[in-house]
């Protein structure tokens, strides 16, 4: 294939540093030199273009790039009207209100005719529209949460994760307006030949998430017991059963899902699971 896809990730900071290992997971190499603003990849048809992450909606929408990895934070603020391809659950934080520590706070209508510091104006404004608040909005990029501290504003709109910067500002989280998290999203214009590429990597993609959301369990089992084991194992398809040298008793191997993974382990040994080894997943293929 002659064409390369292109692909915008965010030049610095957290959310770059987990898109490539995204991309190095899926056994892209890229070639990445210091302050380097574009390079390409050494075994996939890929090369990375390096932006800050308010401008990769518009790059997108002009065709500039034809995929990307940025915050759903910022998708909603700047291009929501581009897709979510696949959602990558890493770079997870809210966009929430906040206000000074010590100031009373009831509902989000106490914010009606208040001051907000924030670089989200589109988000702030939809939801104050539909919660029928009026407020005045100051656009400001970067360091929001010193804005009720100068008198710039009575409160904010931006993005937490742990809440640290809130606590140091003398700030308390009041309303959370939305969950975000790293999303791949396409450019509008993309080409069918660029398509088959995306469709490439996606598959890749979907491949590495899977293998991070589950674990691969071996036990031993009493075939009197089998029955009861296989019921509650979810696996891919259906768990596999070996025999093991000792008569009576089988191998069985499966696997679960992390989120549920403690209750299942929980119940297993309770049906009469032993033994029960449990090792990660670097992909799983469905």
């Amino acid at each position: 294939m002659s064409q390369k896809i292109r692909i915008a990730i965010q030049k610095s900071g957290r959310l770059n540093e987990e898109s490539l290992q995204l991309l190095k997971n899926c056994g892209v190499s890229i070639d990445n030199g210091k302050d380097q603003l574009k390079a390409i990849a050494r075994n996939f048809p890929l090369e990375v273009l390096y932006l800050r992450n308010g401008d990769i909606p518009q790059y997108l929408r002009d065709g500039v790039v034809d995929i990307a990895i940025l915050g759903e934070n910022t998708l909603i603020e700047k291009g929501k009207e581009l897709p979510i391809i696949e959602r990558l659950g890493f770079s997870k934080c809210k966009v929430s209100l906040a206000i000074p520590k010590g100031q009373e706070y009831n509902s989000v209508k106490d914010l009606e005719g208040k001051r907000i510091a924030t670089s989200y104006p589109n988000t702030v404004r939809e939801y104050l529209a539909e919660k029928g608040v009026n407020a005045e909005l100051h656009i400001i990029n970067g360091s929001v949460e010193i804005a009720p501290n100068i008198g710039l504003a009575d409160a904010i709109c931006d993005i937490v994760s742990s809440g640290s910067t809130l606590f140091k500002n003398n700030l308390k989280e009041v309303e959370q307006m939305l969950t975000s998290e790293a999303v791949l999203t396409a450019s509008p214009t993309i080409s069918d030949e660029r398509k088959e590429l995306l469709e490439t990597l996606k598959f890749r993609i979907k491949s590495v998430l899977a293998g991070q959301r589950s674990k691969y369990v071996l036990m031993n089992v009493p075939d009197a017991k089998l029955d009861d084991v296989i019921a509650m194992l979810p696996g891919m398809r259906s768990p596999t059963v070996l025999p093991l040298a000792q008569e009576g008793w089988s191998s069985v191997h499966s696997v679960i899902n992390k989120d549920s993974f403690w209750d299942v382990i929980d119940n297993l040994k309770k049906a009469g699971a032993e033994g029960i080894l449990v090792c990660p997943i670097e992909k799983m293929v469905l």
